[in-house]
């Protein structure tokens, strides 16, 4: 299978993630302008599985290194196979929880929120796991992205003030699926092996594991959709059936679920040379991507007050920092 050996290599794959990690989003901004969000994330679903699948079949089949994924399959034991499921389970209903934030206070609000604080907790628990690099220096990236993400508040706060847009609701959404989301990644790990080149019996490789983190996505669904029926619908919504849709917003959400997991396999692919910490650290560095996309693309502060912006200026600040801390730290 192809493996990731070398930390410069790595950094440059987590840059990727952080890239589709803080692009999906504007997948759901497309298809939910005429598609209800809760056959949007179906969609979606189904594009991570999808293309989990061809990752597996294809890189994670092909070379000398490691084990091919069926023969993986074949010999991972039940708690591997339960960690990874697990993995995809919390994975979900922390999402859900963030795209109803982003449905209710939007992009560039409900991502540095939400992904800030998974950001700050998940790099403890996966330094917890598989304690690489600089204590210290983590700690500094950790605390800068803690700054961005309370800039990030007082930004929307601030535009809430003027507009009246302020969504309570939304921001602890955000708050509570970010919460969640910093523990998925660790299940994952879980169920690895440490060593990609010689993986231990037992234990996943990084395609194997994103196999079965997928299919725990696809098969939690149909239990959390009911939360984006509840906040994220609106009142057409229920008139609208899942063969009602073209084939065209079916493929946005696809595409969205693909984009989001391309990241997550480079994650799990850099994880290996960078270690947990780092490889989920750098990824989360997705919310500077997002806040991006929506100030400049979805103008989500268009006609905003001064104090909004300069508050934007100091959040993408305090998270360049954190980045490059978190890179420096090994």
């Amino acid at each position: 299978m192809f493996i990731i050996t070398y930390y410069p290599v790595a950094v440059v794959v987590c840059f990727l993630t952080m890239l589709c990690w803080g692009s999906w989003a504007n997948t759901q901004k497309l298809a939910t302008q005429s598609v209800p969000t809760t056959i949007f994330y179906r969609d979606y679903t189904y594009g991570i599985l999808l293309l989990s699948l061809l990752l597996a079949f294809t890189l994670g089949s092909l070379g000398d290194a490691g084990r091919s994924f069926l023969t993986d399959v074949k010999q991972g034991n039940t708690q591997s196979l339960l960690y990874a499921l697990i993995g995809g389970f919390v994975f979900n209903v922390a999402n859900i929880l963030i795209v109803v934030g982003i449905e209710l206070a939007g992009l560039s609000v409900a991502m540095p929120v939400g992904i800030g604080l998974a950001l700050i907790l998940g790099v403890v628990v996966n330094y917890i796991l598989s304690p690489v690099g600089d204590v210290k220096l983590l700690s500094g990236g950790v605390f800068s992205i803690f700054l961005a993400v309370v800039f990030s508040a007082m930004a929307y706060r601030a535009k809430g003030a003027k507009d009246g847009s302020v969504s309570t609701q939304g921001l602890m959404a955000s708050l509570v699926g970010g919460f969640l989301m910093s523990f998925f990644f660790y299940f994952v790990a879980k169920s690895m092996t440490m060593d990609f080149t010689n993986p231990e019996s037992g234990l996943l490789t990084p395609y194997t594991a994103l196999v079965l983190f997928a299919v725990g996505v696809v098969a939690s669904t149909p239990l959390f959709l009911p939360i984006l029926r509840r906040f994220a619908s609106k009142p057409a919504d229920g008139d609208i059936f899942y063969s009602d849709v073209s084939r065209r917003n079916h493929r946005i959400g696809m595409l969205g679920g693909m984009v989001w997991c391309m990241g997550m396999a480079s994650s799990l692919l850099a994880s290996g040379a960078a270690g947990y910490a780092i490889s989920y650290g750098l990824g989360q560095g997705a919310t500077i991507i997002a806040v991006l996309w929506g100030v400049f693309i979805w103008h989500e502060f268009r006609g905003a007050p001064a104090l909004s912006n300069r508050y934007l200026m100091l959040m993408g600040l305090c998270y360049v920092l954190g980045l490059m801390l978190i890179i420096s730290a090994k």
